[in-house]
């Protein structure tokens, strides 16, 4: 009942006050019992994840829509529905568990509807789905802005994008190489009887069999190993920091990219992390502590260097530019709902500035690394293309075959058991302007 009521709240303040889930979630998991931490995670990852397709079902039941302080009792019927339909709650229990929650949300006359549309889903779930997955949106529940730039961006594997948006992402992890070989940590998460599957690529990464709370993998209190998505961990791999380089991570937060450059090359000059974000940077921090490592983070706008920069310019430069996050959403489903259309157009814009702002601070002869978590052409090979053409400086450096000035960067899409959606260019500043 507590747990239904909580995941209510939390659906109603991302939908409608616009909320982050990753905010919400760990402030309600501390107000219900320990056992249903895991249950309040689902059935807000879960509703979010489907929302469209939920609220399309519900919408013919309802006389009418819910307003004001009872709308909360909408994404209360979206979280019932998505017990109905997509877990093994026995129905009875999701019902009776649901209906029950509207005490706690101070809308006890609400109990009855609330009933009344949970038990026409169940007789009717056949019909009511039918009709709304005729519309691709409603089926594959992403907003009908963000479906139309994907079938633009990829007229053949838009759906399989769409459809890799709505799984459980698998856990990846990254192993610190600074204290052990991936092949002999394999063997510790083997005798601790994890199961862990090397990624082909990102030569740092496993991939967990199941994922399972961090406390259980060996040595990860002592930094033996983090979590970190397998397309993430390429940054540092791509960045590739020598010996003696002054480094900058541009958009640190929250700062798996920073710790994994160190672990990769313990003997860079310095390492300066910068972010905007105050609040962020203390996981930068944390994650530091924990690996035991040592950068220079400062709390300051990565579009403005001259406010912060120390007066040397930058050996290496990684830019993980602000974006839509367009390739992260099975991890964070509110995303499709939280993003406006309007959006992309302002974060381009956004990481143009940001980029030439950096681009001065890279030494001649320098490296700039530049990632972003997006699938949309718009924040990626469009950005390079953009910067080339007004950057003489700029050198385009190819990471795969196809990977040319005219079609520039790496574009990752998310996949089944692989990983997140990503983007990187690279880019080397010419030594001289007439080169």
């Amino acid at each position: 009942m507590k747990t239904r009521a909580a995941a209510a709240n939390i659906i109603h303040q991302v939908l409608n006050q616009g909320q982050s889930l990753s905010g919400l979630l760990p402030r309600y998991q501390q107000d219900v019992a320990a056992k249903d931490r895991a249950l309040l995670q689902e059935l807000c990852f879960g509703t979010l994840r489907w929302y469209s397709r939920l609220d399309a079902i519900t919408k013919p039941l309802l006389e009418k829509p819910l307003k004001g302080k009872y709308r909360v009792v909408h994404s209360l019927i979206l979280v019932g529905i998505y017990q109905l339909l997509y877990t093994r709650i026995p129905p009875h229990a999701a019902l009776a568990e649901t209906v029950n929650a509207c005490k706690i949300l101070k809308a006890e006359p609400f109990k009855g509807m609330v009933n009344g549309i949970l038990r026409n889903v169940q007789r009717q779930e056949a019909e009511l789905t039918t009709k709304v997955d005729l519309l691709p949106q409603l089926r594959l529940a992403h907003p009908n802005w963000l479906v139309k730039r994907i079938q633009q961006a990829y007229p053949k594997q838009w759906q399989d994008i769409l459809t890799a948006n709505n799984q459980h992402p698998p856990m990846w992890i990254r192993v610190n190489q600074s204290q052990h070989s991936r092949e002999d940590y394999l063997a510790m998460l083997a005798a601790a009887e994890i199961s862990a599957t090397p990624d082909a690529i990102a030569d740092s990464a496993l991939c967990l069999g199941r994922p399972l709370d961090v406390t259980l993998l060996p040595g990860f209190e002592q930094g033996a190993s983090s979590v970190q998505d397998a397309s993430a961990q390429l940054a540092a791999q791509l960045l590739d920091a020598q010996t003696g380089e002054l480094v900058l991570d541009a958009c640190a937060a929250p700062g798996g990219k920073t710790a994994h450059i160190l672990e990769r090359q313990p003997g860079v000059k310095e390492l300066v992390a910068v972010d905007l974000d105050g609040e962020r940077l203390k996981r930068v921090h944390q994650n530091l502590d924990r690996m035991g490592l040592q950068a220079t983070v400062i709390e300051a706008d990565a579009a403005a260097p001259d406010t912060w920069w120390q007066g040397e310019n930058f050996d290496r430069i990684l830019l993980d530019a602000p974006c839509s996050a367009t390739g992260v959403i099975r991890r964070h489903p509110d995303i499709k709902w939280l993003r406006r259309a309007e959006d992309i157009a302002k974060l381009a814009k956004l990481q143009a500035q940001i980029l030439d702002a950096l681009w001065l601070k890279l030494a001649p002869g320098g490296t700039l690394l530049y990632a972003t978590c997006s699938i949309l052409p718009d924040e990626n090979s469009e950005q390079i293309i953009a910067f080339l053409s007004r950057t003489p400086d700029a050198q385009h450096i190819a990471l795969h075959a196809d990977d040319t000035p005219a079609t520039p960067g790496w574009q990752i899409l998310p996949a089944a058991e692989q990983g997140d959606g990503f983007y990187y260019a690279k880019l080397t500043k010419k030594t001289s302007k007439l080169a």
